[in-house]
């Protein structure tokens, strides 16, 4: 069967199962197995593809008509220009999470450049796939940054390892229920988090495709606050005077978290909006 004949089946198959961007991942999908980009599949339509990667292309469209998400089929998802191994052990990193590193990024660079300070440490709590404390580790680029992540699972953590070392960045990886097993000799500059937030109850509303990320990492509790609440008491334990505590927050989570810091007495409260222009990040200081 040739590479054209093969793309019109895959898609039409999604397609009838109302996969979104059906053609687009039968394309992702095919590409990924031949090793190519998806420029190849357009100038060599007319290639001849053997049975053995048609039974492996075909299983895949199955994989993705019955709603697993194409980033564990194909085992990888870019996030901030650099590319991550993905399983369904971590959440799958989101473009709108790169407005809270961009925020990150800003901040560190401004510590950077106060002379006064020597190392500008840098913690990532719940860092599944590690994107957040990788990317922020390879663009800030210097001896003078030291970026720590941290994960409950053991499974997340080999990942953010695995990734760690697949994109050459230097981020020290701690098993820790948020700030558990962590050394109160710790400090740190800034403390980023990406906490799962989403409400316990609207779990079951998620799309399928959603409903296939670990549930540890989308479970914030009955209100999805749980984590903000934990992390806002303890975090003044592990931050400098001064250090910065940013997250990543629902869309209508802006009011109740910024109360929070607000009741444990963090200064210098503010937010910014994505570009839906929905709340995404809220940062404050000790």
């Amino acid at each position: 069967m040739k590479i054209k004949e093969i793309l019109k089946k895959g898609s039409s198959i999604l397609i009838e199962s109302n996969i979104e961007d059906a053609y687009l991942k039968a394309r992702i999908l095919l590409s990924n197995i031949l090793g190519t980009n998806k420029e190849y599949l357009i100038i060599h339509s007319e290639e001849e593809i053997d049975e053995k990667i048609y039974n492996q292309y075909m299983n895949e469209i199955e994989k993705l008509k019955n709603h697993e998400p194409i980033q564990y089929i194909v085992k990888k998802q870019e996030f901030m220009g650099f590319n991550f191994y993905v399983d369904n052990n971590v959440l799958i990193p989101q473009p709108d999470t790169e407005n809270l590193v961009e925020e990150v990024l800003t901040i560190a660079n401004f510590l950077k450049k106060d002379s006064k300070q020597t190392h500008i440490n840098i913690l990532d709590l719940c860092t599944g796939s590690g994107a957040i404390a990788i990317s922020l580790s390879k663009i800030l680029n210097s001896e003078k940054v030291r970026v720590y992540g941290t994960d409950i699972s053991e499974s997340a953590l080999k990942i953010a390892e695995k990734n760690a070392i697949q994109n050459s960045a230097k981020v020290k990886l701690l098993k820790s229920d948020i700030f558990k097993n962590l050394s109160k000799e710790y400090k740190f500059d800034i403390i980023v988090s990406n906490p799962p937030y989403i409400e316990t109850e609207t779990i079951p509303n998620l799309s399928e495709e959603v409903r296939r990320e670990p549930h540890i990492a989308l479970d914030g509790g009955q209100d999805g606050l749980f984590f903000y609440k934990e992390i806002i008491k303890n975090a003044k334990n592990y931050l400098k005077e001064n250090g910065y505590l940013a997250f990543e927050i629902g869309y209508n989570q802006r009011e109740q978290v910024e109360n929070e810091l607000k009741q444990n007495e963090y200064k210098n409260i503010y937010s910014k909006k994505d570009l839906s222009g929905n709340d995404r990040v809220v940062v404050a200081q000790k």
